[in-house]
């Protein structure tokens, strides 16, 4: 006697996004988690300026800041963009590596509204030997509305010898 069984069907299940798209998808979302990982560690701590060493201190007043220029203009985002001009001479005897200033933004009752830290001598613009003079040119475009319109206060920051 013949057993009547029925006939087993196999379905082959297709998934409605192809798996290739899939993987594409979990790798950017592995990439992007990285990256937004990397970019939050980096924020929240950002590496400290070092402060003016007591040499640098005393090599302080053999800088001279000259034909300093503010000048302000519209970028093409129409955004203002406030633009610092001018030189740096070095009256010591020591070659530099690197100088940085805070330039030190302040409102009509002269209160801080922004101070930032920027070099002037250093990698992209070449070391600045003794008796040597370099042109910066410094520009901003995240000043705050309150910001008196006046030259914002130089100050060393910091110096590397060379």
């Amino acid at each position: 006697m013949a057993e009547n069984r029925p006939a087993i069907q196999t379905k082959e299940s297709k998934l409605p996004i192809p798996v290739p798209v899939i993987v594409a998808a979990v790798v950017v979302a592995l990439a992007l988690g990285a990256w937004a990982t990397l970019d939050y560690v980096a924020r929240k701590n950002p590496p400290k300026p070092q402060a003016l060493t007591a040499e640098a201190k005393q090599y302080v007043h053999s800088l001279q800041l000259t034909n300093v220029e503010i000048k302000a203009a519209e970028s093409y985002m129409k955004q203002q963009v406030v633009e610092i001009t001018g030189n740096i001479g070095n009256n010591g005897q020591r070659e530099l590596k690197r100088v940085e200033i805070y330039c030190v933004f302040r409102d009509a009752y002269g209160q801080v509204v922004l101070r930032e830290r920027v070099p002037i001598v250093g990698d992209r613009m070449g070391s600045l030997a003794p008796g040597g003079k370099k042109n910066f040119r410094l520009a901003f475009d995240n000043i705050p509305e309150s910001w008196n319109q006046g030259i914002p206060d130089l100050v060393i920051a910091g110096i590397v010898f060379g």
